[in-house]
Parts: C-alpha cells; sequence; structure tokens
C-alpha cells in the first residue's frame, strides 16, 4: 500500500496528496477541522484503497486531531465530504469514505452542490458553511465544470480553488462562465471579511522554469512548482483569460481553451 504524502498546514488543516504512482494526476485533498466537524475536500482519483488509502489516511487524521482535542468532541466525529468540482480525479474516492459513520457526501451535480449549501441564485452566490468555531465560505465557480464551487477558509486565509486556479493547465470549457468566476473571486479577495493569505489549487503540473509545464501522463516531477499561489494569482487569469488564443502561457499557468 502506497501512503499518502500528508503536510498538516496548521493543528487543524491537513493537506493529503494522492501518490503520483496510484494516478499521475495526483490531486491534492484538504480535511479542515472544527468544532462540531471536520470537511473533506475532494476523494482522489481512485476507489482502490491499495493504491492509495483514502479511508485510512483520512481516519488517522481524525484520530490524530481527536487525540490532539480530546474532550470536546462527539463520537463518531462527524464529516462531511465536498469536492471543488465533480471531476473523476475529484471524486472518484467517495465510495471509500462514504461507509464511515458520521460522514455526510455532497452530491456531485450543480443541483445537489446549490441544495445542500444554499447557493441562491446560482452561481451569483456565497455562503458559509460552519464547522463550528471555523466558517468556510462556498463560493459557485463554474467554468472548468458546472458544478465547481471554491472554498474559502476564514481562520487560514486560504481560498481553495480546485482546478479553477492552480500551477498548472487552467481548462477552461465554458469561456463566459470562467471569465465571470474569476471576476466574482476578484470581488470576494477584494472585499472578503478575513484577509485572502493563499490560493492553494488541487494538482501540480508546472515545473519550476516559469512558464514550462509537465506533459500529461507524466508520473515523475522532481522539479514542479510549488503549490502554493499569491492572491494577486488572480489578476493575472484575469488578464491571460483577455487574451483568446487557444493556449495561453504565463509563469505559473496556461489557459487552455478547450
Amino acid at each position: 500500500m502506497t501512503a499518502a504524502d500528508v503536510t498538516w498546514l496548521d493543528a487543524h488543516t491537513a493537506q493529503v496528496r494522492q501518490p503520483k504512482s496510484s494516478h499521475w494526476e495526483a490531486p491534492f485533498l484538504f480535511l479542515l477541522f472544527g468544532r462540531d466537524r471536520a470537511l473533506l475536500l475532494d476523494t482522489g482519483a481512485t476507489d482502490d484503497e491499495s493504491v492509495f488509502p483514502l479511508r485510512a489516511t483520512v481516519e488517522a487524521l481524525i484520530a490524530e486531531w481527536l487525540r490532539r482535542n480530546p474532550a470536546r468532541f462527539q463520537r463518531p466525529y462527524p464529516l462531511v465530504v465536498a469536492h471543488t468540482h465533480a471531476h473523476g480525479d475529484h471524486v472518484a474516492g467517495d465510495a471509500l469514505i462514504a461507509g464511515r459513520p458520521g460522514t455526510v457526501v455532497v452530491g456531485t451535480t450543480p443541483a445537489e452542490v446549490i441544495a445542500f449549501f444554499g447557493l441562491h441564485p446560482w452561481p451569483d452566490s456565497t455562503v458559509p458553511f460552519d464547522l463550528g468555531d471555523r466558517l468556510v465560505d462556498v463560493i459557485g465557480a463554474p467554468g472548468h465544470e458546472p458544478s465547481a464551487v471554491v472554498f474559502f477558509d476564514r481562520s487560514t486565509g486560504i481560498l481553495f480553488t480546485g482546478d479553477t486556479v492552480c500551477p498548472g493547465n487552467l481548462y477552461v470549457r465554458d469561456a463566459a462562465e470562467f471569465a465571470a468566476t474569476i471576476d466574482r473571486l476578484i470581488r470576494f479577495r477584494d472585499a472578503a471579511v478575513a484577509p485572502v493569505r493563499s490560493v492553494l489549487g488541487a494538482h501540480i503540473e508546472m515545473t519550476s522554469t516559469p512558464g514550462v509545464d509537465y506533459p500529461p501522463g507524466t508520473v515523475e516531477q522532481p522539479d514542479e512548482a510549488p503549490l502554493a499561489l499569491p492572491p494577486a494569482i488572480l489578476d493575472e487569469v484575469r488578464d491571460a483569460l483577455a487574451d483568446d488564443g487557444e493556449r495561453v502561457v504565463r509563469d505559473r499557468f496556461i489557459v487552455v481553451r478547450s
């Protein structure tokens, strides 16, 4: 069994990367802990626990967090599983985690996402989702995929953007919706109740050389760019969208119209 790559971003936020050996996309997942429940963002690109032990990893992280916070929490500790969007490399592990006691898996159609979070009107709405002493804002973000959402964690200042913004290829499926989403995120960033400190997407596809990406299917990425991007990256993406080329290369991302 290949172990997942786990990084604690702070005492209450875990970053999990699916091993490249299990799937070349190697998506990043995030687990946010609150007083009343945890929130898992995405479930990865495989339903094979032997190559990516998603359920075991999540259980171990929850157990570790509960050991550090022993007295305040109900058992089983509730978990909500949501998704940045519905592409297969972000939802394939849903079945592995759905059977965990106390767990709710949010559906992946636009209607299910809208209904669960109360995102009315869609997509021009932002709603808070309370984990208990920890508010996460949920922002409609279609354009890459119809049900896409972005999550902003007020406690860390992290904007979790999935495939919409990441150090990689930004695949624009609906140009008008994608541009509107970036505009929406810029407005949110500029008026947020807590400062946006960092943007974390779900993939690394760029090398450490500006403007150079790894080809799709690459398993070894020894010189990859860092995952974290500054909040100003949203302005760079908006500027790149003004170029109507099919492939618009920038230092830290590439806009691909498809």
